[in-house]
């Protein structure tokens, strides 16, 4: 058998092919991972700076109320609430009520009835 010098056979061509395919392979992956890993940290300090701008308005805006309320004179104090006004009608039938069970006579019934009615 007659081997050839300085070239490699056909298995040999398919080794180097695969030997160079596989370390492209792998760079290019390499090279994906790091653009990834760069752009996530981006993302995650871009994320960070607008926490720290949302914290730093939220501290003004609280300062700017704190300082309204400061300034502001104090509300006047508050009107007492009126009597709630007695249920003539029920007080009404109340009274009727006593009147029936014979509690009340028709005279005291009379004077508190217009008692009640003004």
């Amino acid at each position: 058998m007659i081997r050839r010098v300085g070239r490699p056979g056909l298995v040999g061509t398919m080794a180097r092919t695969a030997v160079v395919a596989g370390t492209a392979t792998a760079v290019s992956g390499g090279m994906i991972r790091h653009s990834q890993k760069k752009q996530m940290e981006s993302q995650e300090a871009a994320a960070y700076e607008q926490q720290q701008q949302q914290a730093q308005m939220q501290a003004m805006v609280d300062q700017a109320v704190a300082q309204q309320q400061a300034a502001a004179p104090p509300p006047p104090p508050a009107a007492p609430a009126p009597a709630a006004a007695p249920d003539t009608m029920a007080q009404l039938q109340q009274l009727a009520d006593m009147k029936a069970q014979g509690l009340l006579s028709d005279e005291e019934f009379t004077a508190a009835k217009a008692k009640l009615l003004g």
